[in-house]
C-alpha cells in the first residue's frame, strides 16, 4: 500500500510508454494511490500484460509519432475515463549509437518523430481537455542527455533537449489556466530501454553519475508522481532532476 493512498482519488491519467519501464511503474503507483489510468504504447501484447499488472482501466496500442492516431486515442481515453487530469509522456527510443558523421538518417528521423514530434502530438491532443476542466498536470520525460549531451547519441540528446524547451514554453502558456507542465531529467536507470544500447554506452553513462550507480525506476516514479499530483501547485515550466548528482541545474 502506498504511503500516499488516495492522493490520486478522482483523477484520471494517460501514461505513454506505459507497457514497460518508467511508464508502467508510474501507472502502477497512480492506480495504487486511487487514480484511473489509460496506458498508451506501441507494443499491444505488452500492453495487455501491463493492464493486468497495474490495474489500468484502458489501453491503446499506437505509435505516438502518428498525429492522427494520437488524436483518436485522446478522444477514446477521455471517453473511457470520463476526464483527463494527468498526462505522463514516457514513450521514447534511443536510436542508433554512432558519431554524427556516421549517424543513420533513418534512425535520426525515427528518434525525432517518437521522442519530440510524438510528445508534441500527445500534449497537443490532451491539453484542450485539461483547459476545459480547469485542471491538469503534465510530466514530460526528458533526460540528462538533453542538458549535457551524450557522445554518439546526438538524436536522443537533441530530442530530449527539445522536450525541455518545449515544456518550458508550454508551462508558461498554461500557467494561468490551472494546468501545470514540468519535465523530468533522469540519468540512466535500470529499464528495458537499456537493451537498445551497447553495454559500452551504458558503462559510459554510469561513469558520469557521481553516486556511482544507475538509478532505480522507483526513484524517478516518485518524482513523476509528485509532479503529477495536486501537491505540485506552484512549480511549472520547470525541470526536475533524478540524476544521482550528474546535473545540478
Amino acid at each position: 500500500m502506498s504511503v500516499y493512498a488516495g492522493r490520486f482519488a478522482g483523477r484520471a491519467a494517460i501514461v505513454t510508454g506505459g507497457a514497460s519501464g518508467l511508464g508502467c511503474d508510474v501507472a502502477r503507483r497512480i492506480v495504487a494511490e486511487g487514480g484511473r489510468v489509460a496506458l498508451w504504447d506501441r507494443n499491444a501484447e505488452a500492453l495487455e500484460a501491463a493492464k493486468a499488472e497495474t490495474g489500468a482501466d484502458h489501453i491503446v496500442a499506437l505509435d505516438v509519432g502518428d498525429a492522427g492516431a494520437v488524436a483518436e486515442a485522446a478522444q477514446a481515453s477521455h471517453q473511457a475515463l470520463g476526464r483527463i487530469d494527468i498526462l505522463v509522456c514516457s514513450a521514447g527510443i534511443t536510436g542508433a549509437t554512432a558519431p554524427v558523421h556516421e549517424f543513420p538518417i533513418d534512425s535520426w528521423l525515427q528518434v525525432v518523430n517518437v521522442n519530440l514530434n510524438g510528445l508534441f502530438y500527445c500534449n497537443r491532443a490532451v491539453v484542450p481537455f485539461m483547459i476545459e476542466g480547469g485542471y491538469g498536470r503534465i510530466v514530460n520525460i526528458a533526460s540528462v542527455a538533453g542538458k549535457e549531451g551524450n557522445p554518439n547519441a546526438s538524436a536522443y540528446s537533441a530530442t530530449k533537449a527539445g522536450v525541455i524547451g518545449f515544456t518550458k514554453s508550454l508551462g508558461k502558456e498554461l500557467a494561468d489556466k490551472g494546468v501545470i507542465a514540468n519535465a523530468l531529467t533522469p540519468a540512466t536507470f535500470e529499464s528495458p530501454i537499456l537493451a537498445q544500447l551497447p553495454q559500452k554506452q551504458v558503462e559510459y553513462m554510469r561513469s558520469k553519475i557521481p553516486m556511482g550507480r544507475l538509478g532505480e525506476v522507483h526513484e524517478s516514479t516518485a518524482m513523476v508522481c509528485f509532479a503529477a499530483s495536486e501537491e505540485c501547485s506552484f512549480t511549472t515550466a520547470a525541470t526536475f532532476d533524478t540524476s544521482g548528482g550528474r546535473t545540478t541545474y
